[in-house]
């Protein structure tokens, strides 16, 4: 692994925030999987991390409420039958969260108003609708 966890550009987490845990896995790896941690926990304190900006971490703890446990984001692989894969997977899934996390709001919408034409248009779309219907109506209503 290289240096540290590579979110954005700017924002790179060192590998000595980020705790990887390793047990058995199941699915594919036949008699192997009883034998080799090939699963990867991949954990990081985003409450606690030093290399995480104030705006940035308020962020990412707003958007990560509800996948946090006391402040840490966990993210577990095990898809694949070796280790080493599994640990990319989990990097790479842990980056892409964290990308998504603290990601700058979208630009607030500019409230519109209708056109002058979808105004007709609804209008003369609810005029053709309650005709149907007083056609429909027998004469003695």
């Amino acid at each position: 692994m290289d240096d540290g966890l590579r979110v954005t550009d700017r924002l790179v987490v060192p590998d000595a925030e980020l705790r990887e845990r390793f047990s058995r896995s199941s699915g594919p790896g036949g008699q192997g999987v009883n034998t080799t941690d090939s699963r990867v926990e991949l954990s990081f304190d985003v409450a606690g991390s030093p290399s995480l900006p104030e705006p940035l971490r308020a962020r990412a703890l707003q958007r990560l409420a509800g996948r946090l446990v006391d402040g840490v984001l966990t993210v577990a692989a095990s898809e694949h039958r070796a280790q080493l894969a599994n640990r990319e997977a989990a990097r790479q899934r842990m980056a892409a969260l964290l990308r998504e996390a603290v990601a700058p709001p979208p630009p607030p919408r500019r409230p519109t108003r209708p056109s002058r034409g979808a105004k007709e248009r609804r209008l003369a779309d609810k005029k053709r609708q309650s005709q149907r219907k007083r056609d429909r109506r027998a004469e003695g209503d």
